[in-house]
């Protein structure tokens, strides 16, 4: 979503270009990184992205769910540098919620604000 409305509808292969949907990943990451800020603070207590899961939305004959997923994963490396590494699946899908191109899932393990240092980090 940008300013509430998806940017492109479609399906990547067919309505959506691979690049397009590429950068529409990235937004989704940006997405995601702003919903943890608003969880927990700050961008600077996530030790490490867990798992990002990219679903994409694809006309038949497009085999290049990877390619797509790839602008979550080189965001993540541009914004959080080595606590960026990550687990990760592409999985392609017939249709996604509102007709979207894609879909990004993001894991992160961020550290326990208590200053004690007692409480472990835990994943949200």
């Amino acid at each position: 979503m940008v300013d509430g409305a998806l940017p492109v509808t479609g399906k990547v292969g067919a309505e959506v270009s691979a690049e397009q949907a590429k950068e529409l990943a990235a937004v989704s990451v940006l997405n995601a990184l702003a919903a943890v800020k608003s969880v927990v603070g700050d961008l600077d207590r996530i030790v490490r992205v867990v798992k990002v899961v990219g679903f994409v939305a694809f006309a038949p004959d497009f085999t290049g769910q990877p390619g797509v997923v790839n602008g979550a994963s080189e965001l993540l490396g541009k914004v959080l540098g080595n606590n960026s590494v990550h687990g990760r699946s592409a999985v392609g899908v017939a249709v996604l919620p509102l007709d979207a191109p894609v879909e990004i899932e993001v894991q992160v393990e961020v550290r326990d604000h208590e200053p004690s240092g007692n409480s472990p980090s835990r994943p949200w």
